[in-house]
This record gives structure tokens, sequence and C-alpha cells, in this order.
């Protein structure tokens, strides 16, 4: 039986089947994504969406959707369903739906009467092809094939409508036809394994309505061309492959490419190694380098995200070492500015160090590391310390202030609908020197052991012990038993939110172990839930436990309130680095956890936000990197403390 299965009842039932969603990728950007019935419920929902190099490698929907239709003895039954209105949902193909399975292919099983078929489909790897099997299971009688696509040619973030200057014409190729609705797109071929007729009677289909963008308050509706259809006869027992691609192909491979692309595919058996392959599907190879996508379908690339999933997705799914360092390489070059000379996301080159760490940890290369890095991480530590990164500059007490007004610095960086950030935290924000205080650590205790210039590492280490020195001073709130948020202008900011958990986590801190114990039990107390920490603790005011409404509403419930994933492996590594085995079967309690919701939202994906208040409904992007990440890291830190 397929891990990721489900039935008829469950498939009928559009309230719940609506919100649970596939997903396929290509490796280099492409994918497919709808509900497990087909129906697209978001404008970036679509069966063949690319990344266009021609417009800056964003993602577009080419094709939105295929439409079946079966036909016997005159009657047509019609597979699809597309939303009009409210709840007008026609045609109401998903009523004859008795099977679903998520892996090794998507694979959806029909039952009309006596007949029985299949719809199985590939997204070719590494190149720009989807495959879509069609298979007659059982049949009494003669059956006909119709097939309907539905061509959108927009950006993943827009909606189309009928004009005029969509051009509707279609040029033959072998056993099908090609489309491309604009100048300056890819062709769109769709082709068959067999001979077929291509019926031409182009047409709008008007006012199709995507619930969940209507739900979040955005533009809903969009019109769909309709080209023609596709038909043809099909015998028990046979398949019919239908390509869809960038490029004409020959018709006649279509049946050793899919056979041959399914063996590749191996069967999910269980929880770890469907987060595997949810992981995999974050590296994309572009432009001749490996990079890693934030999430899909909406997320996009970062510094930041990269340097935080990096490890989780190579080296703790894998033990991928050469992937690890390709895509550090390659990020190093495409981040270089960012790196040396800042950016919004002030921490984002302090995570540098702890990716270094962390292939340490796995490979025990310190020293080739060392040698290997040394220079960049030196340089990111001098750019900090010489006041030329946008908005930070280094006190006289060792710790960095960040802080330009009406800008959020940090990865809290929600903003407002009037553009005022939700959580600007301008100051000393206790994650950024956190991580600031384990890279001058770090770097400190390598040039001492490796060799350096002696008058940085003179430096590094009076950097050092500034900060021993004045961060429990300027972070420990007493009445609160933990540590500040950040501290400005106006003092300590003494909500109670998880970035104090990175200097209990973190390879160096400036936090004592008693410290810390005070620290994480205020952080168990208050934040920590079944589904990751809250972002805030719900005895705030400001605090909002459920992610849903309007874009402002939801903007506002971000980070003040909503649980993060990808945080929860921090949790975990800084209470197994105070109580060791005694915290071991609470950690994994806390990552099996997340296999309940591998049917929900994301089908095989772990999401990206969670409501802090139960029970905790996930929310945001159906996959999300660093949460995959986060969950593969901490499966590979327990076994080291179950002892």
């Amino acid at each position: 039986m397929s891990y990721l299965k489900f039935n008829k009842s469950e498939l009928v039932n559009l309230e719940y089947s609506l919100q649970r969603e596939i997903l396929a990728t290509n490796r280099t950007g492409g994918y497919c994504n709808t509900t497990i019935v087909g129906c697209n419920s978001r404008k970036y929902h679509g069966l063949f969406v690319l990344p266009l190099e021609r417009f800056d490698d964003k993602r577009y929907v080419l094709l939105s959707g295929m439409d079946e239709t079966l036909i016997q003895h005159d009657k047509e039954f019609n597979l699809g369903i597309r939303c009009y209105g409210d709840t007008n949902y026609e045609p109401r193909g998903h009523k004859y739906i008795v099977d679903f399975d998520a892996d090794p292919e998507c694979c959806t099983t029909y039952r009309v009467g006596g007949l029985i078929f299949k719809k199985s489909m590939l997204f070719v790897r590494n190149r720009e092809q989807l495959l879509i099997k069609y298979t007659l299971v059982e049949a009494n009688s003669t059956t006909v094939v119709r097939l309907k696509p539905f061509l959108a040619y927009r950006s993943i973030h827009e909606l189309t409508h009928q004009n005029d200057d969509a051009d509707t014409s279609f040029d033959e190729v072998e056993n099908g036809v090609s489309f491309c609705m604009y100048s300056g797109f890819p062709r769109l071929n769709i082709q068959c394994s067999r001979s077929n007729e291509f019926h031409s009677c182009p047409d709008w289909y008007r006012n199709v309505v995507y619930r969940e963008e209507k739900r979040r308050g955005f533009e809903n509706q969009e019109d769909l061309f309709c080209p023609g259809y596709f038909e043809f006869s099909i015998r028990k027992g046979e398949s019919v492959i239908v390509s869809i691609s960038t490029q004409p192909i020959s018709s006649k491979s279509l049946s050793a490419t899919y056979t041959r692309e399914l063996k590749t595919r191996n069967p999910i058996n269980n929880y770890k190694e469907c987060l595997s392959l949810a992981a995999d599907r974050f590296i994309v190879y572009q432009k001749k380098r490996k990079e890693i996508y934030n999430g899909y379908t909406w997320l996009a690339k970062g510094l930041r995200h990269t340097m935080v999933s990096l490890p989780g997705l190579t080296l703790f799914n894998h033990g991928d070492v050469k992937v690890f360092l390709n895509i550090l390489d390659d990020s190093v070059k495409a981040y270089q500015h960012a790196l040396l000379h800042g950016s919004r996301q002030v921490e984002a080159a302090l995570w540098l160090t702890w990716v270094i760490q962390q292939y340490i940890d796995f490979t025990g290369d310190e020293q080739g590391a060392w040698k290997k890095y040394s220079g960049l991480l030196i340089q990111i530590i001098d750019s900090f310390v010489s006041g030329t990164r946008m908005g930070v500059h280094m006190n006289e007490n060792g710790m960095l202030w960040a802080k330009m007004n009406g800008v959020a610095m940090t990865w809290m960086n929600a903003y407002d609908s009037d553009g005022s950030p939700v959580t600007e935290r301008g100051g000393f924000q206790v994650e950024v020197n956190a991580l600031w205080y384990n890279a001058v650590a770090f770097a400190a205790e390598m040039m001492a052991k490796y060799g350096g210039d002696s008058h940085k590492l003179h430096n590094f280490r009076d950097i050092r012990h500034r900060i021993d020195e004045n961060f429990l001073n300027l972070f420990w709130v007493e009445q609160r038993q933990h540590l500040a948020d950040y501290v400005d202008e106006n003092g300590q900011n003494i909500f109670t939110r998880p970035n104090q958990i990175f200097a209990c986590a973190l390879d160096y801190s400036p936090v004592p172990e008693e410290v810390k114990a005070q620290i994480m039990h205020a952080c168990k107390r208050e934040l920590l839930t079944v589904r990751g920490i809250r972002t805030l603790s719900p005895k705030n005011p400001l605090y909002q436990g459920v992610y849903d409404g309007d874009q402002n509403q939801r903007d506002h419930a971000f980070h003040q309130g909503s649980t993060r994933v990808w945080l929860l492996p921090f949790y975990i590594e800084a209470r197994l680095k105070l109580y060791g085995s005694a915290s071991v079967t609470h950690a994994i309690q806390m990552v099996n956890e997340f296999e309940n919701d591998l049917t929900i939202h994301g089908v095989g994906a772990i999401s990206e936000v969670y409501d802090g208040n139960p029970p905790h409904h996930p929310h945001g992007a159906i996959a999300s990197a660093s949460a995959t990440a986060g969950l593969l890291r901490a499966m590979y830190l327990i076994p080291k403390y179950d002892k």
C-alpha cells in the first residue's frame, strides 16, 4: 500500500480534498502543483509551471490544467473540475475518483460504471517535460478519450484574462500540436504516444475562481484559453502517454521515457523517506549551478534561507558532502555582495559560520574547512567591525547594533499594509548577537589552533571578551527569567520570543549553563507547541494564534504567534546539550509529530507556518525548505545523545 494514499470518501468531499495539494518538480525550478482532485484552488497552481530565463527566471504557468472526458456509447463523462463563483464546481469529475496515490507517481483512479481509468503523472527530472499516462484498466466497450488543455501563459503571481493579444493559432508536431500565446514565451508542445485527432475550437473559459486566493483577500478570477481538444480511442489494458514540453519530442520514445523515469522513483515506505524526497525537491540546478528554493510554490531564493536549510537538505539527508559543497560554493559566489557588504538581512552572513560548523561536525574535517573558508569568514567579521555594512555597527560593548528606521532587518520581516514593519526590532537583537558571538569565538579559536594574523586574533579575542562581560547585563530580564528579544534606545523589549533560543543552541555562547536552563524553561512553558515554536508568547497582548484572514491580518500574525518548524531543531539541540539523554524521548516525540501532517496541506511535505493555537492548522507555502531541513537535522542530532 502506498504511504501517501487517499480513498473515495476523502476525495469526493471537496472541503477535505481541496485543502490537500500535490507537488511534483523537475529539479530545475519547474513544478506541477494542484489539489488531489485536480481542481486548482490557487493562482500558483498549474500542471506545467516553469522558470523562464528571458524573464529573470521568474516562474510562469504555461498549462493550467487538462480536462479528461471518457466517451462510451455517445455518453460523455468529464473527469475535470474547476470552480466558478462561490461554490459552483463544473464539471464535477471528482465524483468519479475512487483512489489517489501520491508515490512513486501521482496516480488517480476513476470509476464510471464498469469502466476503470487511471491517470498517472511524472515531471521528468532535469527536463522541461511533464508526462501523463492514461490507462484503461477495465471497460466493456469501445472507449474514446478526449483531452482539453487549458492555457494560462502568465506569471504565478498574476492572473490572466481574455485579450486580443493572445495568439490562438497552433502548429502541428508529431502526434500533437504546439501553442505559443505570446511573443517571447516558449512553445508548449502537447504530443501523444499514439496517433490522435486534434479538433481546433479556440475558446476562453471565463471567470474561473481560485478559492484560496479569495479566502486570502487577493484577486481570484481569471480566464483560461482552451485551443480545442485531442481525441483517441483506447482499448482495455492499453496505456497512452501524453507529453507536455517546451521542445517537440519523438512520440515513439514516450513509453520508454516514462518507464525509465519511473524506475528512478523509489516508493516511500516511511516518514524519513518522505522527508528525504521532500528535501530533494528544494535543490534546483539552474544556469550551471545548484541552488536552494525556499519553498513551493511562491517562495523563491535568498541567502538566509539557503544557509539555514543547506546542511539539513544535504549532509543530514543523504550525507551528500559533494552537493553540500557545490551549493555552498555557488551560493558564496551568488551572494558575495550580501556576505561582505550587507543587506537588509542583517544576520544572514553570520549564518555562514554555523553552516561551516555543521560541515565540520558531520565530516570531522575541521582543518580543511577552516583552510578553505577562513578568509571569507574573517572578511565577514571585519565588515561588521569596520561599520561598512548597511545599518549595522559594532558598539563599544562588542555587540552589533542594527537599525534602519522603517526597515525590518531580521528574519521577522513582515510589513503592514502601509509599508511599515510589523516587528521592526531595531537595536541590539538577541539572535543577531548570539550568531555574532558564535562567529567571532569560532574564528578566534580556529586562528589560535591553525595560525593566522596575530593582530586580528587579538582583536577577535577582545570582542569576545567584551561580549562575555556585557551580554547578560544587556539582555537578561530578571522578572521574566529569560533574555530580552532586543534592546533599543528605550531599553529592553521583554517580549517572550524564540530568538533567545540561539544563545542556548549555538556552539559558542556568552550565556552560562544555569542561565540557559532558565531560558529554555521559559521557552518550553510559553512557546513550545506540537507543531514547532511560537513566534510570540500567548500571554502577550499582541499574540495572534491563528494565521488567517486577508494579507494584512496574516502579516500581523506571521511573527506574532504563528509557529515555525525551522526553530524546533535549535530548541531540541539546546535541550540535548543541557540535559543529554534525558531529553531524547521528548525530542523524538516532537519530530515524529509531523508525520501526522504529511497528508494535510502539502501531501508529503512540511508546511511553512502553523497556527499558534491548537489544533495548529498548517498555512503558508505547502512545502518549506527550512522546515524540512530542520526536521532532518533533528533526526541527525538525536542519536548522538541517545546513550
